[in-house]
């Protein structure tokens, strides 16, 4: 290869190299995800799953209802739902020591609305 055309083929690898690098951005934007609730006219729904024994858990639904900046109404659901058992997994305490313990299954909770 010429002399001459080293430092030009370098510059133009290096500038894509570049690109590369700024385009793999690790935050996903998202329009949909928001920080506040319109309180002048929305519905703010929460939802969570606590357990309750050993073979049972509960699942939590709470619809907060906003109207001129004033929460209207409140409604909450409770549905019983089955327990999906124990896994085994790796846990660390404040010393940084891990430890293999036993823990509850937790529920992944997915939402469409339409």
């Amino acid at each position: 290869m010429n002399t001459n055309m080293k430092p030009i083929v370098f510059a133009i690898l290096g500038g894509a190299a570049l690109l590369l690098l700024f385009s793999c951005d690790d935050k996903k934007q998202n329009d949909d995800i928001t920080q506040s609730v319109n309180k002048s006219g929305s519905v703010e729904t929460a939802v969570q799953v606590e357990h309750l024994d050993s073979t049972h858990d509960i699942l939590i639904t709470t619809h907060r209802v906003w109207a001129q900046n004033q929460e209207v109404k409140t409604i909450t659901y409770r549905d019983t739902l089955p327990a999906l058992g124990i896994e085994h997994t790796s846990a660390e305490n404040a010393e940084g020591e891990t430890k293999n313990v036993q823990v509850k299954k937790d529920y992944e909770i997915f939402i469409t609305v339409k």
